[in-house]
Parts: C-alpha cells; structure tokens; sequence
C-alpha cells in the first residue's frame, strides 16, 4: 500500500527541481508534434493516403531508433522481457490507437470534430486520478479542464454544420484514450525501462500494427514520389518525410516520453493541448494558413487553462474507518 501510495504521489506531484526542464521539454515535444500536420499535409495533397503517411513515418522511426535501441539494451534483455507488457501496450494503444482511431474518424466527421473529441484526453486523465485515488480534483482544475477545452474550440475554429456520427465518436473516442494511455505511460519510464527503449520498441510494435490494418483496409495505403509544395515553391517529397520521421516522430516521442515521466501524466497532458497551438502557428508559416482572431483566443484560452491546473492541488484522499478490534 506504501509503494503504491508513493507511486500515484509521484505521478501526481513531481518534484520542482525536474518541473522547470520538464516543461520547456514538453513545449518542445508539442512542437515536433505540431510540425508533422503541415508536412503530412503536404504529402497528402501529391497523393499519399494518411494511412500511407502514418505507415512510413513511424516505419521510417523504428528503423532510426533500432540501432540505438539495441545497444543500449545490450546486456538487459531481461529487463526489456519484464518491461514488454508496458512497450507493447505503448505501440498498440498509444501509437497505433491513436493514429488508427482518429484517421478512421475522419472518414465519418470533419477533422476539427474528430480532432477537439481526441484531445479530451487530459479530461478523461483528470477523471482516471480521481476514481483511482479518490482525491478530489480542486476547483483550479475543474475550471482550467473547462477553459482549456473551451480555447481548444476556439482554436480548432468549428464553423457551420458539423456531422456527428455514431462510429465517427466511437473511432474519436478511442484516439482519446489513445492519447491518455501516452501520457500514463509515460511515466513508467525507469533505469530498466530508459526513453530510448520504450519509443523504439513501441514504434516498432505500432509499425506492425498499423501494417496490419493496411493490409485488411482499415487504413487504405496510396503512395506517391510527386514533388510538394511547401513554402510557396515545389520541392521533394523526401523532405517532408525525412521531417516526420526524424522530428515529428523520433525526437518528438522520446522527449515526450521525458517530459511525461519528469511533470507526472495530469500536467504532461495539458501542457501538451499546446501542441495545436502549434500546429495552427506551423500551418500559417509553412503553408500560409493564417489563423484568425478566434484562433488566437483560443491559444491563449488553452495556456490559462494549462496555469490553472499547474497552480491546483488535489483534496486529501478519504480516510478509511479503522475495525474494531
């Protein structure tokens, strides 16, 4: 009961020396994460499907991270066979749920639906603590959960009609629980479990995966070698791709994965809603996508509500009755 107790306290409240670095290694991982949008995009509009795109960048990452992987695992496969659960599970759920989940989504419902459904994951991680450990989230929380979600509205910027469908919610709502078992995750991450290895086996894991659903047309695959267009000229589409495996996958997942063990899952998973902060500021820049007024608001909506549940603490756990006797 001690260990776990000390385990749920150390997802909750990390220490503050690790929060600073943590934070801006967060911010950074939101980046990377926001980069791959624009230059998937831009494959997708020569030709490639998005399963093709998902297919390739986290194929092309397990190839980046295999060398690596194996070295630092030399001399600790047994460690990496009591760890399997945990790498298995990251490259099911958390990559290849997530990228399965909400591509399957879009094909019911527009992508701002499916994608302001997905990224209830920090709501859903709120939830989760409080069933599991029975402290009741403080009001700074409860109100920046709803601020931040508010602002990722605004940002997502959803006008006229939308079309909700049944499947298209369920397909969403498993990229959410995608998105929170990433976070969670996260912060298994230990000296027999290092960053490294837990992306590199999990990217391994999803490539299969998603393989897989490519093969029995969950995730149709069309490829393309046509030239794109990026920053108002035409260039090869090497170079978008070569930026979603080495940035927007490789580097974005481990640093991730640092950030989540170092802030705990609650604040990982908030700071990383500025991931689309990003992502409307990388889609202005490099494909002229200016974002509006409402957008902007957003943006700033999101931010306030990440300080509000940085701020926040957690009410006491109940007491249990003692027996008598």
């Amino acid at each position: 009961m001690t260990t776990q107790s000390s385990q749920t306290d150390a997802v909750l409240a990390p220490s503050t020396r690790a929060q600073a670095s943590g934070i801006v290694i967060a911010l950074s991982s939101a980046l990377m994460f926001a980069l791959s949008g624009p230059f998937a995009k831009s494959l997708m509009e020569s030709g490639w499907s998005p399963g093709a795109a998902v297919l390739v960048r986290i194929a092309g990452a397990a190839v980046v991270l295999l060398v690596p992987t194996l070295m630092l695992m030399r001399g600790r496969w047994g460690t990496l066979r009591r760890s399997g659960g945990i790498v298995a599970l990251y490259g099911v759920v958390a990559i290849a749920g997530a990228q399965v989940g909400f591509f399957n989504a879009v094909s019911y419902m527009s992508v701002g639906v499916a994608l302001l459904i997905e990224y209830l994951a920090p709501v859903l991680l709120v939830g989760l603590v409080w069933v599991r450990t029975r402290r009741r989230p403080g009001v700074l929380t409860i109100g920046g959960t709803v601020v931040a979600v508010l602002g990722m509205v605004l940002v997502l910027d959803l006008t006229g009609a939308q079309t909700v469908h049944p499947l298209g919610v369920a397909w969403a709502l498993l990229a959410a629980v995608s998105l929170a078992t990433y976070f969670v995750l996260g912060t298994r991450i230990s000296d027999d479990l290092p960053p490294l290895v837990l992306a590199g086996g999990g990217l391994l894991v999803g490539t299969v995966v998603v393989a897989v659903c490519g093969v029995f047309g969950l995730l149709p695959l069309a490829f393309s070698t046509t030239d794109v267009a990026m920053f108002g000229s035409e260039m090869s589409w090497l170079v978008p791709l070569l930026v979603l495996v080495l940035v927007s996958t490789v580097a974005a997942y481990v640093t991730g994965i640092i950030a989540t063990a170092r802030l705990g899952t609650r604040l990982a998973s908030f700071v990383g809603l500025s991931e689309v902060v990003f992502a409307v500021l990388a889609s202005w820049l490099l494909l002229a996508e200016l974002p509006g007024p409402l957008q902007l608001l957003g943006g700033v909506g999101i931010l306030a509500g990440v300080i509000m549940v940085r701020a926040d603490t957690y009410a006491p756990a109940p007491r249990e009755e003692k027996a008598p006797g």
